[in-house]
């Protein structure tokens, strides 16, 4: 198995040889251009994207500056997406990514490790391990996501928080390390942020839209 082979196998591999490099460079390219561009040039970002990744669903948006090891190339985003300013995507491997989860600024998902043993980082081995996120997610500032996560759908987390353990669905997390602080559920279709309540109206118009 080549070097180029064991980026998605989870085995240690060199990730510096000239095959891994000059594919990689062909995507940091596009994403120097993507980072470049006007507010304005809405379609010209939209253009790179779809060069960049792996797939891309409609009506994503990502605030530049955007960073990624591969440029997004093994990253799989759903629709509707929106990621604040600094996100980075350490994609070594396939980052997956659900139907309108959010990025607040400077989130980190990586799916690069090295290895403990000193000799073999000198050497400059690393591994991967993919990383999934569901749909509907909401990730706060600064939330790091360490290498082979897996976090449910409809989950928040906490700004600040570094995820080293797989999440489930429909709750409420934060911390270092990330935990399970409660469910999501009928409290919070009374209030939206401390004692702020949602608006019945609103309410009502979700429930028709989901009757």
């Amino acid at each position: 198995m080549t070097d180029r082979e064991k980026l998605h196998s989870g085995d240690l591999y060199f990730p510096m040889g000239k095959e891994i490099l000059e594919e990689q460079l062909v995507y940091l390219d596009l994403l120097y251009d993507f980072n470049q561009t006007r507010p304005a040039e809405m379609d010209k970002r939209d253009a790179l994207l779809r060069n960049m990744f792996a797939e891309i669903g409609g009506n994503c948006y990502i605030e530049p500056p955007f960073h990624a090891n591969w440029g997004g190339h093994h990253v799989h985003f759903g629709k509707s997406i929106y990621a604040n300013f600094n996100l980075t995507l350490v994609d070594d491997t396939h980052i997956y990514v659900g139907d309108y989860t959010m990025f607040g600024p400077n989130v980190v998902v990586a799916t690069a490790g090295h290895p403990l043993l000193p000799e073999l980082r000198e050497q400059g081995y690393q591994y991967n391990a993919p990383v999934r996120i569901g749909k509907n997610c909401w990730l706060g500032a600064g939330v790091v996501v360490v290498p082979g996560v897996t976090i449910g759908d409809n989950v928040v987390i906490g700004a600040g928080s570094i995820v080293t353990k797989d999440l489930p669905s429909n709750t409420l997390a934060a911390g270092n390390p990330c935990r399970v602080l409660r469910e999501i559920g009928a409290h919070d279709r009374t209030y939206y942020f401390k004692d702020r309540k949602i608006d019945a109206s609103l309410l009502a118009e979700l429930d028709a839209g989901h009757a």
